[in-house]
């Protein structure tokens, strides 16, 4: 029933993404894994994961949603049957590992996790690495480029989402704040080389500092 309903409500924003911008490109969809993995990115724009979640089709994917979204009936349905998951971003629990793993490792089901946890921060954390390491799943580094705010999406201007080559964790590589940061360092470089494939000339402006 779930799979279904994700499958309805991909193809329903797909029609809608095209009539709104109607010119998004994807760079290096050979990069995916057959299998499941997670897909991580540098948190640019609040749509930046519908994009992803098109782009990588035809996996689906679950994600991670603040908890306060599931307090409302109608918008609960759908974020359950959209195979989010809620996680209290104060004090999360075992939960926002453990649900994960599960997921990962019993349903044919990849993760979209956006490591700097908010798009107003470029602090990346270990929490996809320890993911990956317990389902012996690949991190799969994505990034987005276009549009920050609708009004340049309804402007048609142009979105690319670009895929870089998987990362893998092995299953008994001892997990020490070293290596995280090495990883980090990785999925970091690789967001940068990714950047610099698309435009050269990209530079991320927050939006909500540049208004401040």
């Amino acid at each position: 029933m779930k799979f279904l309903f994700y499958s309805f409500i991909r193809a329903l924003v797909r029609v809608i993404v095209f009539i709104i911008n109607g010119n998004t490109h994807y760079l290096n969809k050979d990069k995916l894994p057959k299998g499941n993995y997670i897909l991580v990115g540098p948190h640019r724009t609040w749509y930046d994961p519908i994009f992803f979640a098109l782009a990588a089709a035809p996996k689906k994917f679950s994600f991670m949603a603040k908890e306060e979204l599931f307090s409302n009936p109608f918008l609960r349905y759908i974020l359950v049957h959209a195979n989010a998951f809620p996680v209290n971003r104060a004090n999360p629990g075992p939960s926002v590992i453990k649900t994960p793993v599960k997921w990962l490792r019993k349903r044919d089901l990849s993760l979209i996790m956006f490591p700097s946890g908010t798009r107003h921060s470029q602090e990346l954390k270990g929490g996809a690495v320890l993911i990956a390491k317990m389902a012996g799943v690949p991190i799969v580094p994505a990034v987005y480029q276009g549009p920050l705010t609708f009004k340049g999406l309804l402007a048609r201007k142009k979105v690319t989402i670009a895929f870089g080559d998987p990362i893998t964790i092995e299953r008994k590589q001892k997990l020490t704040d070293e290596y995280q940061e090495q990883v980090i360092a990785r999925m970091n470089q690789a967001f940068n080389n990714l950047d610099q494939a698309i435009n050269p000339d990209f530079v991320y402006i927050d939006q909500t500092t540049k208004k401040n």
